[in-house]
């Protein structure tokens, strides 16, 4: 385009000498005529740039793959992918078992990297994906945890769709794959987790509910078969200890009950592979029960591949097969381990492994050449569905997007209104938030976190389209005075807290935004306590004692803190967790400081007080409290104990009234007709959820939710059930969530579907799902329904 752009100065200044008849063209017609050439030379060195680059698989230009049964669109899926694994050698099958896959120049196949991330947008962590050249950035949304307090399904979809506009436009333009190893769906069981701020939170329907939305929306809704990008959800399974007193995920053998693997920790997953149709599930370090997850044919080719029907690929963690013989010690040889992972159901290797002991492995008669070919078929299927053996990306759905679609104002805002939706306000003492414009003209910006950019986006994140810190954001409504207080979130020192707190005597307002960042908590990087780091807790203290004006203190954390300090100290009014909100958190959060924003959000886990840590080891995977060894349970399912803030807890600038318009007194439960009652059925009047009709067992609930405040609002509607008294135990569990936007003083009516066998079903000790009989009760906001479960009469007599 830059030499077409001389050409055409060079034409335009010219008479005679580069075009002999110019002179005799009238000069309009000149013009014209130079600009047409214009557009013909910058077409024609497009075709040239175009031609220049290695053709995708099955491009109509390659003649020596034109005519191959693998390139015919038209043809069945598993048909073309027959035909391919038909014509390749041995070698070339083993080399496409690891991420970073060979090319097969006769086939005209490209080399091609599987490893891109799209936590919560296109990432450049992983070599599948590169920014520069028309790409140099990407939408950076809030991370996981911070969109998982907004309660809101269409958002994390909508989120999805926006990222995979994203990454498709990239690979459009050579800069990244289709295939991304996100969402991260485990559990945030442990507050100490580096890695808690990449998840939905610590409870199962809600990681389970993002896990389904933000795949959907990633994969797109196309036609057929078809996927826009592969996502996969990850880390199969109860995975969330990485570095932890001595003890870190390569070693970790997590000893989980049946009770518990399918209570808690396999939820998200099934979600995603049954509801979301995820295309890709990616197995864990660490083993479960003695056995690495990578190497586990009972969890991969029996749950997630068997039971589940996952239809796509299995893929490792990076280095995982090699962690199971090199650290684990697993397997007696190399090629012993290869052939377990294989055989458990492992389709591909992030990492080398497989590319060097497979071949052995079969040699040695561990494995099949059927073996190999299972694992290739899953892949190269995923390939199929996302038309990489379709020929040129421009030819088919998505292929119109290119760098016009990365970075666009729409893409923005919505990172703006996600980091809005996430935000919570754990406290609003005497109604210090709002901020006014027209009281607090002068505000103290104090703090580590107040003026920063990256820490904003948390880990997994990409090159962000731009920042705006949260000091940018409040000097949109008034005059700032900043102060850091301490020189990085560590805060070893304080030699700084005078200046700060001369600044939070003159201001009309001090907003303090403290918390943590990547060198405290994440990938590999455990806490060992939940308090402020350093001198924080200090500053805060000494500046909120010296502020003449309303304090606010602002948390930027993935994981819990304990800020109890905070909490009971009278001169601190307001205090908001906001997460890692992505590349508009400033913008964000001043909004909701000045109101512009009426907070909505809600804590997708529990904060604990400092104590817990010091009683808990991270190594104890139980989540059901044991009083009589001391041990005080996991989330607010099972946890006893105090809390400095539950799960679901989120407050508003104003105030809001439920009142339940329908729900049903009784739910019959039909057995399925070849059922016989056994002991094995009826339990203890829990019954087997795989002996019942299923599929239509819904309860509508319509639940009228009135704004009797004066500002409009967002409203998060949480619905808990408890079990009937027995066994089962007492507290309540998570069984829906609505989000509804309700205008000041006006009222709007919500239905919530309550799946019965999903959402008032209990795991018993042997790890079987059953619906209890008795009367459940319902939470619904300040609202309390009971609803009687029992078996269905006339299925009870025709079995």
């Amino acid at each position: 385009m830059h030499l077409s752009l001389i050409i055409f100065i060079l034409i335009s200044n010219s008479e005679t000498s580069l075009l002999p008849s110019m002179a005799s063209i009238n000069t309009n017609y000149k013009t014209l005529y130079c600009f047409v050439l214009l557009l013909v030379l910058a077409c024609s060195f497009s075709l040239l740039s175009v031609q220049a680059r290695a053709p995708f698989a099955c491009d109509p230009r390659n003649g020596l793959t034109r005519s191959l049964k693998f390139c015919r669109v038209h043809v069945p899926i598993h048909v073309r992918v027959r035909d391919l694994i038909g014509r390749l050698t041995l070698r070339e099958k083993i080399r496409l078992l690891v991420n970073n896959a060979i090319d097969v120049p006769r086939l005209g196949i490209q080399r091609y990297e599987w490893w891109s991330e799209a936590l919560h947008g296109v990432s450049n962590v992983g070599p599948g994906t590169r920014f520069g050249g028309a790409f140099p950035r990407a939408t950076s949304f809030p991370q996981v945890i911070t969109t998982a307090a907004s309660f809101n399904q269409s958002l994390w979809q909508q989120i999805g769709r926006v990222v995979s506009d994203e990454a498709r436009a990239m690979y459009n333009g050579g800069m990244a794959g289709l295939t991304y190893w996100s969402p991260n769906v485990n559990i945030f069981r442990d507050p100490r987790w580096g890695r808690g701020q990449e998840t939905p939170g610590e409870d199962p329907v809600l990681a389970g509910k993002y896990a389904a939305s933000y795949v959907q929306g990633l994969q797109g809704n196309g036609a057929g078969n078809r996927l826009k990008v592969a996502a996969c959800c990850k880390h199969f399974t109860a995975y969330d200890l990485d570095n932890w007193n001595g003890v870190d995920r390569l070693h970790f053998n997590a000893r989980v009950s049946k009770q518990d693997l399918e209570d808690t920790y396999n939820v998200p997953f099934k979600s995603c592979v049954v509801e979301g149709k995820v295309a890709s599930v990616m197995c864990s370090y660490n083993q479960v029960n003695g056995k690495p997850t990578c190497a586990d044919p009972d969890i991969l080719r029996n749950t997630i591949r068997g039971q589940w029907r996952l239809n796509g690929y299995i893929v490792s963690d990076c280095d995982s097969v090699g962690v199971l013989y090199d650290d684990q010690h697993y397997a007696r040889t190399p090629e012993e381990a290869a052939a377990d992972t294989i055989k458990a159901g492992l389709d591909l290797d992030c990492g080398p492994f497989l590319a060097l002991h497979t071949e052995g492995a079969l040699r040695n008669g561990l494995l099949s050449m059927a073996d190999i070919d299972n694992a290739l078929a899953n892949t190269i299927t995923v390939q199929m569905r996302l038309g990489m053996f379709d020929g040129e990306p421009s030819n088919q759905p998505y292929g119109n997007l290119g760098p016009g679609n990365v970075c666009t104002p729409s893409h923005q805002e919505l990172a703006l209104q996600a980091a809005r939706q996430g935000i919570v306000l754990l406290q609003n003492r005497g109604r210090s938030l709002p901020l006014s414009t027209a009281h607090h003209h002068t505000v103290a910006v104090i703090g580590p976190n107040s003026d920063v950019t990256f820490t904003m986006i948390g880990n997994y994140a990409g090159v962000a389209c731009g920042y705006t810190t949260p000091l940018q954001g409040i000097r949109r409504f008034a005059r700032t005075v900043h102060q850091v207080g301490c020189r990085d979130v560590a805060c070893n020192g304080n030699e700084l807290f005078g200046k700060a707190e001369v600044a939070a005597r003159h201001a009309d307002a001090t907003v303090l935004v403290m918390g943590l960042d990547q060198s405290i908590e994440a990938e590999f990087r455990d806490r060992v306590s939940l308090l402020l780091p350093g001198h924080q807790q200090e500053l805060v203290s000494r500046v909120a004692l010296a502020s003449r004006g309303p304090v606010v203190l602002v948390l930027m954390c993935g994981g819990p803190v304990d800020v109890s300090f905070a909490k009971n100290n009278p001169r601190i009014g307001a205090i908001l967790w906001v997460g890692y909100p992505g590349q508009a958190g400033g913008a964000a959060i001043a909004d909701v400081l000045f109101g512009t924003t009426n907070p909505g959000g809600k804590l997708p886990n529990t904060w604990y007080p400092q104590h817990f840590v010091t009683k808990v080891p991270m190594t104890n995977m139980d989540m059901r409290a044991n009083p009589a060894r001391g041990y005080p349970g996991r989330t607010y399912r099972f946890y006893k104990g105090p809390v400095v803030y539950p799960f679901g807890h989120g407050l508003s600038y104003t105030t809001y009234r439920h009142k339940l318009a329908k729900a049903p007194n009784t739910v019959s439960v039909p057995l399925a007709r070849v059922t016989a009652l056994t002991n094995s059925t009826l339990l203890t009047k829990g019954i087997r959820v795989s002996h019942t009709k299923c599929d239509a067992l819904t309860i509508e609930l319509q639940v009228d939710v009135k704004n009797e405040g004066t500002m409009d609002g967002t409203h998060t509607l949480l619905i808990f059930s408890t079990p009937p008294a027995g066994k089962w135990f007492a507290t309540k569990q998570l069984v829906g969530f609505e989000k509804v936007h309700v205008l000041a003083g006006s009222k709007q009516r919500v239905r919530v579907d309550i799946h019965v066998c999903k959402h008032l079903s209990i795991v018993d000790q042997f790890g079987i799902r059953r619906i209890p009989m008795g009367e459940h009760e319902l939470h619904i906001g300040d609202l309390k329904h009971s609803i009687f479960v029992a078996l269905d009469e006339f299925s009870l007599h025709n079995n």
